[in-house]
């Protein structure tokens, strides 16, 4: 019997196992894997310091401290006092002296800030909506991403994301900092998009 003999007569013997039976077992219980213990602001916490997701956290009690937060992870990563604010009144009401606010983003943007619609306990993705107030190309060109997330926006899954795009032109999810592996097989940071991605989240 020479090999393609063999290959051919495995193909054609009639397959041993009941294939009904192993269908249903692989639909039944949960498709999702066990969540681990701890509130959903100790899981999205885990998630962003994981691997997969390679993002920072900071915590504040209300939005007043949010330029102090800013400001520490600049002066942490040896930065200017510069980033793009988008027109959000949530931000732009803030005391933001001493900083140099880009109301344009750059092509070579260094750092620009953002608002979160809403965090993902289970993944660590971040959902953003886009408007007049939030646009979304500032969230690509920048090396430093700096998002802000309130507590009260965190949900456990993805599927507990309210979608209305009534007012906005579209959604979108970011789940840590852009990679490749194209190169040679190296894990590249940055390749298409922020290089560095921080949460702060408040309350």
């Amino acid at each position: 019997m020479t090999a393609r003999d063999a290959i051919l007569g495995k193909l054609r013997a009639p397959v041993p196992l009941d294939l009904a039976a192993q269908a249903a077992a692989l639909v039944a219980g949960s498709e999702r894997p066990p969540e681990t213990a701890g509130s959903p602001v100790e899981r999205f916490a885990a998630r962003l310091a994981g691997p997969s997701v390679s993002a920072t956290l900071d915590r504040i009690d209300d939005a007043s401290g949010l330029p102090d937060a800013v400001r520490r992870y600049l002066a942490h990563h040896a930065l200017p006092a510069t980033l793009y604010l988008p027109p959000d009144s949530r931000l732009t009401s803030l005391d933001w002296r001493g900083f140099r606010i880009d109301e344009a983003v750059a092509a070579d943007q260094m750092t620009a800030l953002a608002v979160a619609k809403a965090g993902v306990a289970e993944s660590g993705s971040l959902v953003f909506e886009t408007d007049a107030s939030a646009p979304m190309l500032p969230n690509f060109l920048t090396l430093h991403h700096i998002v802000v997330l309130a507590t009260a926006d965190l949900v456990e899954t993805i599927e507990d994301i309210s979608v209305d795009l009534a007012e906005h032109r579209a959604h979108y999810w970011v789940t840590g900092v852009s990679g490749t592996t194209d190169i040679e097989g190296q894990y590249v940071r940055g390749a298409h998009g922020p290089r560095y991605l921080h949460v702060v989240m408040v309350g």
